[in-house]
């Protein structure tokens, strides 16, 4: 069995995942966690706040133990071990520990991960994204017309319906273009949105978030083509705009 997951571990020990999760990704992909099971074999799931269960990944077979002392043991899981569990539950976020602190992670996002490195991921090979109709959407929509002019190096947001078409995994993804190395403020953008207008729960669908640097335009471009809603603000006019098919 490989050994203790160093580089996670380090990156996650920081305690600043938002301002490095390239580098956690990267770990991640390369190195693997270990994955608690119970009396049967079975993974176990936890909850870490409101938004429903997650997979969690331990650093090490110590980390896990000292997180929950109560299992039975971990199994050691790669990239694409992870993204089958989530294929066959439907649990869409993983929780990577270290011995002090943790960060939750798209599982979608380890998904683009694989496909950017030229691996083939199964049951999860394309992503397709849609408008979406769903009070959620709407909701997410009208929080981040009100906040986004507070968070100046946030230059446009798009929410869509993300569906894996192999798999049939659904969940709500919102995409947002941020200026050169500013991958922070869209999380603290979404973090804000969370914790004070959009209050997600058990039965609300799971939410991704990518973010956009200038270096990726080409994608950005992509995404303004396929209509979904998306809000851009004019910081000189200190308005905002609001892209939807609702309003056309």
């Amino acid at each position: 069995m490989p050994g203790p997951n160093d580089a996670l571990a380090a990156v996650l020990e920081r305690g600043r995942p938002a301002d490095e999760a390239d580098a956690l990704l990267a770990a991640l992909v390369d190195g693997g966690v270990y994955v608690p099971i119970d009396d049967q074999g079975s993974v176990v799931f936890i909850g870490v706040d409101d938004t429903g269960p997650v997979l969690p990944g331990y650093t090490s077979e110590a980390v896990c133990e000292r997180w929950l002392p109560a299992t039975a043991g971990s199994v050691f899981c790669d990239a694409l071990r992870l993204l089958d569990i989530s294929g066959h539950t439907g649990v869409e976020t993983l929780a990577v520990f270290a011995a002090e602190q943790w960060a939750k992670v798209p599982l979608p996002l380890v998904a683009a991960t694989l496909r950017g490195r030229g691996l083939r991921t199964q049951g999860e090979q394309t992503l397709r994204l849609t408008w979406s109709t769903h009070p959620v959407a709407v909701a997410l929509r009208g929080a981040f017309a009100a906040r986004i002019l507070a968070h100046p190096t946030v230059r446009t947001v798009w929410i869509a319906h993300a569906r894996w078409t192999e798999s049939g995994n659904e969940h709500l993804m919102v995409q947002m273009a941020v200026e050169e190395g500013a991958r922070s403020a869209a999380q603290e953008l979404l973090e804000a949105v969370l914790a004070q207008d959009v209050a997600l729960g058990p039965e609300s669908p799971g939410l991704a978030l990518r973010v956009l640097e200038p270096d990726e335009a080409d994608q950005a471009a992509e995404l303004d083509r396929l209509g979904l809603d998306t809000v851009r603000p004019d910081h000189a006019a200190g308005r905002v705009h609001i892209v939807s098919r609702e309003f056309g």
